[in-house]
C-alpha cells in the first residue's frame, strides 16, 4: 500500500466515524427520552445511570476517534 492509498482511507475512516459520532449525540441531544425508552427495554437502567453513560460513552468514542483515526491521518499528511 502506498501512503496515498493509507491517506485516502484513514480521510475516509475520519468522515464516517466523524458523521456517525454527530449523528449519535444530536440524536441523543433532540431525543434523549426516546433514546432512553429504547435502551430500557434491552437493559433496564436508572435514568441518572443512563445519562452517566451515555457521557462516558461519548467521551471514549471521542478519544477513540481521535486516537485512531486523526491522529494517524495527521502523521500521514506530516510524512508526505
Amino acid at each position: 500500500m502506498d501512503i496515498n492509498s493509507l491517506i485516502l482511507f484513514f480521510k475516509w475512516c475520519s468522515i464516517i466515524n466523524g458523521l456517525s459520532y454527530l449523528a449519535s449525540v444530536i440524536l441523543v441531544l433532540l431525543a434523549p427520552d426516546f433514546i432512553y425508552r429504547i435502551q430500557s427495554k434491552i437493559i433496564p437502567i436508572p435514568r441518572e445511570s443512563f445519562n452517566i453513560v451515555m457521557s462516558c460513552v461519548f467521551g471514549i468514542f471521542e478519544i477513540f476517534f481521535i486516537f485512531f483515526n486523526l491522529t494517524p491521518l495527521i502523521a500521514l499528511y506530516i510524512i508526505r
